[in-house]
């Protein structure tokens, strides 16, 4: 799921109790090996439909088209992270797992679906590529580590890879919702005018400026985040293989 595989350690009660870390129970464990399997297949298809496409072609322009179809349904299925992360199984900020989630959906249904001007947007290839290779390397993380069998090799590239796909990811996104501005401002799509009788106005364009500002605060927390995670686990498995 959208965060390290186990979930915060509970105390026990009393203050001679030890302290001692709850996992999730076999069940929620079984749902989310299950979970996390399912969706690194559905990224592993992404992946080899862009490439398919990509050789078949012979050019890069316009490929989401050939994985549009399990991009939004892998994509929204992330939407499970958010609803259902209670604690001890989902550990991760959940500001920050919401944010990163919600706005993948939001667009990837909201904008590159609704405004059909910027499927064409090289953007758009920017961002589906990094967030494939991201979610096939997490999404196998997560499943190694919930059935204790980790490889180094998946650990370091869970904390590696994302110094360049995270940034990679959010150009694309912000390109892509600025690409969509025009059209939206030109259409009105999604905007609600006054008089009306909820009395009640919207303006989609402004909403996206909005969207693109907030990148400013959260993307910084979230990457730092995860600098910080990598310099714990990998630097703490340098330290054990210098004691060895």
């Amino acid at each position: 799921m959208s965060a390290p595989a186990m979930g915060p350690s509970k105390t026990m009660q009393g203050d001679a109790a030890p302290k001692k870390k709850r996992g999730p129970g076999a069940l929620a464990t079984a749902y989310l090996v299950i979970y996390n399997v399912v969706m690194t297949a559905g990224w592993l298809v992404i992946a080899v439909g862009l490439v398919r496409a990509y050789l078949a072609r012979g050019s890069y322009h316009g490929l989401y088209y050939s994985i549009e179809k399990p991009l939004k349904f892998f994509q929204t299925g992330a939407v499970l992270e958010v609803i259902i992360g209670p604690e001890g199984i989902v550990p991760s900020s959940l500001v920050l797992t919401g944010f990163q989630v919600l706005s993948r959906v939001f667009l990837t249904w909201a904008v590159t679906h609704s405004v059909r001007e910027v499927q064409s947007e090289d953007s758009v290839l920017l961002f589906v590529t990094a967030w494939t290779v991201t979610e096939i390397i997490r999404y196998s993380f997560y499943t190694f580590s919930l059935l204790n069998h980790l490889p180094y090799l998946i650990k370091w590239a869970r904390y590696t890879f994302f110094i360049v796909l995270y940034p990679m990811g959010v150009s694309g996104e912000l390109l892509t919702i600025y690409a969509a501005l025009p059209y939206v401002q030109k259409t009105g799509l999604y905007s609600i005018t006054l008089p009306n009788k909820y009395n009640f106005s919207f303006d989609y364009y402004s909403f996206l400026i909005l969207a693109m500002v907030s990148y400013i605060p959260l993307f910084p927390q979230l990457y730092f985040h995860m600098l910080r995670q990598r310099k714990k686990v990998l630097g703490h498995a340098e330290d054990l293989s210098k004691m060895d």
